[in-house]
């Protein structure tokens, strides 16, 4: 049900209880996304799983950064992982998180 109303003789959209709790997940979800070195990991983990040393080689910092913030991704549902033997293999869990890294990439990096 789409919620209407005039301001200044404009017709405006008033969202919902349930727009508004939709807006306060994504805007968390952002949030969570948004820390260079968490953007960086979501880029790389965009093609392939990736241990947390493959990580680490890749941001240049410490193995204990790369699980503090795998652990935040891993909080917020972002990514998953599975073991292996004596391996954790991390990797994005939704695909619109691929979509919207994918999306980033191509509207803000100069590399294309």
């Amino acid at each position: 049900m789409e919620n209407h109303q005039i301001i200044n003789g404009k017709e405006t959209h008033t969202l919902s209880a349930e727009e508004n709790e939709e807006v306060n997940a994504i805007a968390a979800l952002l949030k969570t996304m948004a820390h260079p070195i968490r953007l960086k990991i979501l880029c790389l983990l965009q093609d392939k799983e990736m241990t947390v040393g493959d990580i680490q080689s890749e941001v240049k910092t410490t193995n204990a950064n790369v699980s503090q913030h795998l652990s935040i991704l891993r909080n917020h549902g972002i990514i998953v992982y599975r073991k292996d033997a004596n391996f954790i293999y991390n990797r994005i869990a939704d695909h619109r998180i691929l979509k919207l890294i994918q999306t980033m990439h191509d509207l803000f990096c100069s590399c294309n």
